[in-house]
């Protein structure tokens, strides 16, 4: 993975990061993801990021630089994984929220359950990270020259396959179309509001501008 590509605020690199391959090397052995799902979230501009109200020890990663991997816990349910961009000291990183298991998909059965189909072991972003093996001793991981957990180029995603909608169990206030997911693919999660939120007009999926970069 070229490190420039993810120099660069996340609501760019996210749909870049489509096709790319998230990997995890672990005692158990090798589980590969091919994305289908990203969500952008930026920092102090952002209310729904993590960094929303600045620098803590739990979001610091987030921080830069880029290309290191930013892990939290999410209801104290789920690890979820995300890949930091933009510039070192300003917060912003990019959700992965679903993948298609193209390597290890035994060993992501073993952590997911035997009875879970394949395009699921991967959908919904506390999925990704079980079936990856993804957990709190990960976090900060350098996913460009590291061995552990690395991201690397996928085959390249046509264009009109990048759907863009609002993000998923985001507040209706706050449901930027920064959700970018690959059209048809059974493996992207289903799209749902927050709880507290209403239906909007104009949140459906839109197609991706025909003018922004594959992968």
């Amino acid at each position: 993975m070229n490190g420039d590509l993810l120099a660069h605020p996340a609501e760019e690199v996210a749909p870049k990061l489509l096709g790319s391959v998230l990997t995890h090397m672990g005692p158990e052995g090798t589980v590969s993801i091919a994305i289908t799902e990203t969500e952008a979230y930026s920092g102090a501009a952002d209310p729904a990021s993590h960094a929303y109200r600045g620098r803590t020890p739990r979001n610091a990663v987030m921080f830069g630089p880029a290309g290191h991997l930013y892990v939290y816990r999410s209801h104290g349910l789920h690890w979820c994984a995300n890949v930091v961009t933009g510039t070192d000291g300003i917060a912003s990183a990019v959700l992965i929220r679903a993948g298609r298991v193209i390597e290890g998909e035994d060993l992501a059965r073993k952590r997911r359950g035997d009875r879970v189909e394949s395009a699921r072991l991967a959908r919904g972003p506390g999925n990704l990270c079980q079936a990856l093996g993804i957990a709190a001793e990960h976090n900060g991981a350098d996913l460009l020259t590291g061995t552990a957990v690395t991201l690397s180029e996928g085959e390249p995603v046509p264009t009109g396959l990048i759907r863009v909608g609002p993000r998923v169990g985001v507040s209706k206030a706050h449901d930027w179309q920064h959700r970018f997911y690959l059209a048809g693919d059974p493996t992207v999660s289903a799209y749902r509001l927050s709880p507290r939120a209403e239906p909007t007009a104009g949140t459906g999926p839109t197609e991706l501008d025909s003018r922004r970069p594959t992968p």
